[in-house]
């Protein structure tokens, strides 16, 4: 099995604790991903993945039914809505171990850490799927 460096995202993207929710969805409406670390101090701390974000806010925003109680969802913080403590692998794990982790946790990303905790990458049940099926041989 590859080393979970060869799948991963390097330099996951990532926003402070006390950030706004309005800065993470700023950030999900930019991007293709789905998870988004949480660090203080260099450490990483929680995720908050797109399907938090669109718990927490409300249904009304962006609708002619919005409201100043609406608006001020986007004002929650970050470390209101995130799941703590995230389940994460080191650097030295292979894909078998990420396999794992997928199969007996309730989560669609790993992030890889340091011995400090400290993320260097991220990896979601896609990446492995997409992988798989490049190894895959072409039907003739």
């Amino acid at each position: 099995m590859p080393a979970i460096t060869q799948l991963m995202s390097r330099n996951p993207v990532s926003v402070e604790p006390d950030d706004t929710l309005q800065v993470v969805k700023e950030i999900f409406d930019q991007v293709k991903f789905h998870h988004i670390l949480v660090v203080e101090h260099h450490v990483l701390i929680g995720v908050i993945s797109d399907r938090d974000l669109f718990k927490a806010l409300s249904p009304n925003l962006g609708t002619a039914a919005e409201t100043t109680k609406d608006l001020a969802t986007l004002k929650k913080r970050v470390h209101q809505v995130m799941h703590r403590k995230p389940v994460t692998l080191p650097i030295t794990a292979d894909v078998m171990d990420a396999v794992r982790v997928f199969n007996h946790e309730k989560v669609s990303c790993i992030p890889i850490v340091d011995q400090q905790k400290r993320p260097l990458g991220i990896i979601s049940w896609r990446d492995i799927m997409r992988a798989l099926e490049k190894k895959e041989p072409k039907p003739a």
